[in-house]
């Protein structure tokens, strides 16, 4: 096995670094994870719905880390019309983020119904843009719809899509089930597939204890986090890194009794695997045989379908940790201003590759 790796620059094609002060904190943490190109999910509050804002948003990423190619979405909405399409891409916002009303985390102005946005997604099929679909559908107890089924109840959606817009390249992101690595497979060239860190690693028997592996989508059975790392060990080119790394307070990711006693805050969906993205994925594909795959995976892959070519100059070197006590050893909470904490994932745990500068 290599003891050191070098690569083009890696990207991460779905990442959130939040606002106000927790954006301060986080936004540094991405190219300390090996990360040189970052496409940023616009669902803040209130939501990124005009290009104005979008732009607004990425000049203030620009100013705290200079180093990131920032590439940017809008959310889609009833403001985001195909005029603003086309001037989004006149200022080169990338992409349209789907979330589908209610499902996670600062969803509540997303859609309903995808028929009323297909003159939106004809004008980004003309204009080149990219449609980023958040592959869940809101809960129904009536239909047995939960959080374990809706990424599988999505994809009737993900396929007439797909299919209504032949040209229209699509991205069903953070993919957790064996029957969406199959559905993506059997779909045209136009759809690929984000897959996460996390999702490589965890089960719902890790997400049960643990608040702190709690997201949306929730991770599934064995045999869905094996269709995954399968997928990569056959580096099929249509799946890549898009880590949804996704920060919270430490105080919204473990519940608290409220002042009277009985009631028990919710607690936020998101895993955080910015500050160790790369070295993690490196040491998760080698744990399961696909480690020949890390370049395709974190950069070739995802560059490709969105067709944004590594830089030069910024390639990323990786070693081995030394097997010495405590070397790897992710450590633990991340602290800003107001004081805010965050909390990395796999912290404690030993990381087998590490970032060379």
């Amino acid at each position: 096995m290599p003891d050191e790796m070098v690569m083009p620059a890696p990207a991460d094609f779905h990442v959130h670094v939040r606002q106000g002060k927790m954006c301060e904190l986080v936004t540094p943490q991405v190219a300390k994870g090996g990360v040189r190109t970052a496409y940023v999910m616009p669902n803040l509050v209130p939501p990124l719905t005009s290009t104005d804002a979008v732009l607004t948003y990425k000049a203030e990423l620009e100013r705290l880390d200079p180093s990131i190619q920032w590439l940017m979405t809008l959310y889609l909405h009833p403001d985001v019309t195909p005029e603003e399409i086309r001037k989004a891409a006149k200022a080169g916002i990338s992409g349209v983020k789907s979330y589908p009303r209610g499902v996670t985390t600062n969803s509540n102005s997303g859609i309903e119904d995808y028929g009323v946005y297909y003159p939106v997604f004809k004008a980004m099929e003309e204009e080149g843009m990219v449609l980023n679909l958040h592959g869940e559908v809101p809960s129904d107890p009536e239909k047995n719809i939960s959080i374990l089924n809706a990424e599988v109840h999505f994809l009737s959606h993900l396929k007439k899509l797909a299919y209504d817009f032949p040209n229209l390249r699509i991205v069903l992101e953070h993919a957790t089930t064996s029957n969406a690595v199959d559905t993506v497979l059997s779909l045209p060239a136009n759809v690929a597939c984000s897959i996460t860190a996390h999702h490589l690693y965890l089960t719902i028997d890790e997400v049960a204890p643990q608040p702190h592996h709690f997201c949306k989508p929730l991770a599934k059975e064995p045999k869905d986090r094996k269709a995954l790392q399968e997928v990569i060990k056959s580096g099929n080119p249509k799946f890549f890194l898009g880590s949804d790394s996704a920060p919270h307070p430490l105080s919204s990711k473990i519940p608290n009794l409220t002042q009277d006693g009985h009631s028990v805050s919710a607690c936020a969906a998101g895993v955080y695997t910015s500050p160790i993205l790369i070295p993690l994925v490196a040491t998760l594909l080698e744990s399961f045989g696909a480690l020949d795959q890390l370049q395709k995976f974190v950069c070739d892959n995802g560059r490709n379908f969105y067709k944004v070519p590594a830089q030069k100059g910024q390639e990323l070197r990786l070693v081995r940790t030394s097997r010495e006590e405590g070397q790897g050893i992710v450590k633990g909470t991340l602290k800003g201003e107001d004081g805010i904490e965050v909390l990395p994932f796999w912290t404690g745990k030993k990381l087998e590759w590490e970032i060379v500068n």
